[in-house]
């Protein structure tokens, strides 16, 4: 979704919160790392606007609006879910709407291709949105066992029924969201893996987006892995330009997708390959 940038030289603080959904004996050597956005690439929509139409009006007014900053999204969106828990949206109203979010076209028979080669594939979520959309829409869908990290930003429901919200990180990277540089992720997450691995490195790495902040994690692929990226969406026309200027900073595949159809095709010609 909207949400980010390129990065240059990185420097990170800890994350304050991974959240492990399941670390399956089957996943622990697969040959390949597949990461996945959330917003508007797992799922159709982006999840914030999904619950601002909860609102009557179903859009925000121009004031909170007007509050906006760029860069700052993490922080806007706090805003977002304080007024909707002033205007009276429930918790239980929030998750049920974000419940219902529809995937994307041919996504859940892709997570079905990766559930059959899971001795192949690991998978990893990297969003910007936070933890209570995604674990909740991933085990409305019974999903959540696939995923053996979700990297996002910390939520929980407070007293009053607000969803509070927290920065996953802060980083150096001069383009990317204050709170979010999807890159340092993506690099940590596969040194990380490679040592508890025994120094057995992925193969190949995999990443599906369609925003302008995952163009920046692209940079830690090489020229074995691919980028999928959603057709006519920013990541995709952030990438062609870069290509087009005969760029080096990407190395990486690039493969625009329109349905999960399009990834499971590559993924699957990649498996062949053995």
């Amino acid at each position: 979704a909207f949400r980010g940038g390129l990065a240059g030289v990185i420097t990170v603080t800890p994350p304050r919160l991974t959240v492990s959904m399941a670390s399956s004996p089957t996943t622990n050597n697969a040959r390949f790392l597949m990461c996945f956005d959330f917003d508007e690439t797992m799922i159709s929509e982006n999840s914030d606007n999904t619950v601002v139409n909860l609102l009557p009006t179903k859009q925000l007014p121009k004031w909170l609006l007007d509050s906006y900053r760029e860069g700052h999204y993490h922080e806007f969106s706090g805003k977002v879910t304080a007024y909707l828990a002033e205007q009276g949206i429930t918790k239980d109203a929030l998750l049920s709407a974000v419940q219902k979010i529809p995937p994307n076209a041919g996504m859940l028979d892709l997570f079905r291709f990766l559930q059959s080669h899971q001795q192949d594939f690991e998978l990893v979520v990297v969003s910007d949105a936070n933890t209570c959309f995604i674990e909740t829409w991933l085990e409305h869908n019974g999903l959540g066992h696939l995923f053996r990290k979700i990297f996002t930003n910390s939520s929980h429901f407070d007293d009053s029924g607000r969803l509070m919200l927290q920065p996953f990180h802060s980083h150096s990277c001069p383009r990317c969201p204050d709170n979010m540089c999807k890159q340092v992720i993506l690099r940590e997450y596969v040194a990380d893996r490679e040592k508890e691995r025994g120094g057995v490195g992925f193969q190949r790495v995999f990443y599906a987006g369609d925003g302008s902040n995952d163009v920046c994690p692209t940079r830690a692929l090489g020229p074995q892995d691919a980028a999928f990226a959603r057709r006519d969406y920013p990541m995709h026309k952030l990438m062609m330009e870069m290509q087009q200027s005969e760029s080096t900073e990407i190395k990486a595949n690039l493969v625009p997708w329109v349905t999960g159809a399009d990834i499971e095709d590559y993924l699957a010609k990649i498996i062949k390959e053995r």
